[in-house]
């Protein structure tokens, strides 16, 4: 990383950092309106895995265009933000499962989630933050 505040990651970087942690948040849209649903959720095959049971989320995942998936972390000195956007589809086929169970994503809550939802991105972007006051603005440059 470099001393720069911000750093565009690299998408193999902004996959390895997506891989790293377990919970993000699946934002769709339903009747017109955003939607923003925590979930965990595991890397598998440069897609995003995560299940879920019937309701809002699974319908609204499914049926926007295009989703977007947004997972970072942080510690006091720097954190990062890595944005998947693309297509969730709904796992049926007994390959498309079988793939899915291999990947061992259990819920965190205890309520049954019998669906597997993969999203396909279309784009995956990642920045780098290094905390720090905000300049000066009457500091001098040269």
């Amino acid at each position: 990383m470099t001393d720069e505040p911000v750093t565009v990651l690299s998408e193999d970087e902004s996959w390895r950092r997506l891989g790293g942690v377990a919970l993000g948040r699946l934002v769709t849209t339903f009747a017109g309106e955003p939607e923003v649903f925590p979930v965990n959720y595991v890397v598998q095959n440069r897609t995003v895995l995560f299940r879920t049971s019937e309701g809002t989320k699974l319908f609204s995942a499914v049926a926007t265009h295009t989703v977007v998936f947004e997972a970072d972390d942080h510690d006091v000195a720097e954190g990062w933000s890595v944005i998947v956007r693309g297509r969730a589809k709904v796992l049926r086929t007994p390959a498309e499962i079988e793939e899915a169970e291999n990947a061992q994503l259990m819920p965190w809550t205890a309520i049954r989630k019998v669906h597997y939802v993969r999203v396909t991105p279309s784009e995956i972007t990642g920045r780098h933050f290094k905390f720090g006051p905000e300049p000066d603005p009457n500091a001098s440059f040269g």
